[in-house]
């Protein structure tokens, strides 16, 4: 039984999942991307009606979720004359699940609560694994009654939802999250490079330290030693996964958000340093676990 009518705007790799786990719960779901190919994967799924362009999906939605890569991508969707914010009757809900910059979400939310439109910033984390799995967190921001409303649509596509504040919170969060991420696993990797250069067992030295007080998701989950974990992106040749470049967006992102409230992330801005010498280095399409190569090249 269908219980709302969703669009669903951006069936990347992320998207894609998160718009099949919709419509398995029983909801209706229009959804569309710029890439035919994406398109046409998605309309492969029962459920989900493939429209001919963005603002054909909105028609008659209850609620619009967008997943899209960057801010410049979500203020265009919306904002201006040709915008969707001006095509959506007021009432409707918007969530937008892309990891975007803090004054790019408030700036969204702002312009849709003059239309009368809810929206809410709710990027996740949980990557790939989790958004096939229905398995995501979601890190909200916006108001908490919204978030009601929005509560059954995210539980049909994940395990937990954190209320951070209001309008622009959850991106904050997001970029505090995925900083630490980056930080732990380029450290993580330096710690096994140096274990492996004494030669350590590199799988043992992971065992040890996931016991140990180095242990984090970094040496259980996504360990960045190729054999080690047999799933890791590090032992298929570091395809899959989270990409370097997507790490690298996201801690210019932390930075950025840093500079505008004079806060100190020293570390941060290291590491946005080394993902982006992994870029340089011909990894940005692979797995941001890939960073340890620019310390061994054992791994």
């Amino acid at each position: 039984m269908i219980t709302t009518r969703i669009a669903f705007l951006g069936l990347g790799n992320m998207g894609g999942p998160m718009a099949v786990n919709l419509a398995k719960a029983g909801h209706g779901v229009a959804a569309y991307d710029l890439s035919a190919e994406a398109c046409a994967k998605a309309a492969q799924q029962p459920g989900v009606t493939i429209a001919p362009s963005a603002a054909a999906a909105v028609d008659g939605a209850q609620i619009v979720i967008s997943m899209l890569p960057a801010s410049r991508h979500v203020e265009s969707l919306y904002l201006g004359d040709e915008g969707l914010l001006a095509k959506l009757p007021a009432g409707t809900l918007v969530i937008d699940c892309s990891t975007i910059a803090p004054a790019s979400a408030l700036k969204v939310a702002q312009a849709a609560a003059a239309r009368g439109i809810a929206m809410l910033d709710a990027p996740v984390s949980g990557g790939t694994a989790g958004a096939a799995a229905g398995t995501l967190t979601f890190i909200v921001g916006g108001e908490a009654d919204v978030l009601e409303r929005a509560r059954p649509v995210f539980q049909a596509m994940g395990k937990n939802i954190f209320h951070m504040g209001a309008s622009s919170a959850g991106q904050v969060a997001k970029l505090c999250n995925n900083m630490a991420l980056g930080v732990i696993m380029a450290v993580t990797g330096e710690a096994l490079a140096l274990g492996a250069a004494h030669g350590l067992d590199a799988k043992v030295l992971s065992q040890m330290m996931a016991v140990s007080t180095g242990r984090s998701w970094a040496t259980e989950v996504c360990n960045p030693w190729p054999g080690v974990l047999e799933n890791a992106p590090a032992s298929r040749g570091y395809t899959g996964g989270f990409g370097n470049d997507l790490m690298l967006k996201d801690l210019g992102l932390a930075v950025e958000a840093a500079m505008g409230v004079g806060a100190t992330i020293p570390l941060g801005e290291l590491a946005r340093n080394l993902y982006a010498l992994n870029k340089q280095a011909g990894r940005g399409g692979l797995d941001f676990s890939s960073v340890v190569q620019l310390v061994s090249d054992k791994a």
